[in-house]
């Protein structure tokens, strides 16, 4: 499934005040976007539409792992509208220092401009801890 996020100019000025990069005010149309803005995708994410992870995860026992951003040629401008498109990437196992295991995914999340080029990618990584964390550990 898809999805469009519009890059709008006051919502990337407001990104751009909240996290203090030096667009500041002046982002407007054709103002090159804060790469990181990429993650206020979530915003526009259709209620309706389910996690890539679906079932495959307790949420209850998932922490954010990691975000990573790559750019495939030009960053997006304000006034761009992008077409989203989320998929499975990776998926790995481990052992935890503290014991206990450790489930990683990964899921990518792709970025096409209008003519349906693809200007950016997200990958994002969650891990699963076997059980909840002890009360007190450290």
């Amino acid at each position: 499934m898809s999805y469009s996020f519009p890059l709008e100019p006051g919502k990337v000025r407001e990104f751009a005040v909240a996290t203090q990069v030096g667009h500041g005010r002046s982002a407007e149309v054709g103002t090159v976007i804060p790469p990181t803005f990429l993650a206020a995708r979530v915003f526009w994410k259709p209620a309706d539409q389910p996690a890539v992870i679906g079932d495959r995860m307790d949420r209850t026992r998932v922490l954010h792992a990691g975000e990573e951003f790559r750019f495939h040629g030009r960053v997006p401008a304000a006034g761009e509208v992008l077409t989203v498109t989320e998929r499975l990437g990776d998926e790995w196992r481990k052992e935890g220092r503290r014991g206990g295991g450790l489930h990683f995914m990964t899921v990518v999340t792709e970025f096409r401009d209008a003519d349906g080029v693809l200007v950016a990618e997200a990958i994002s990584t969650a891990v699963e801890t076997e059980r909840a964390a002890e009360e007190g550990a450290r």
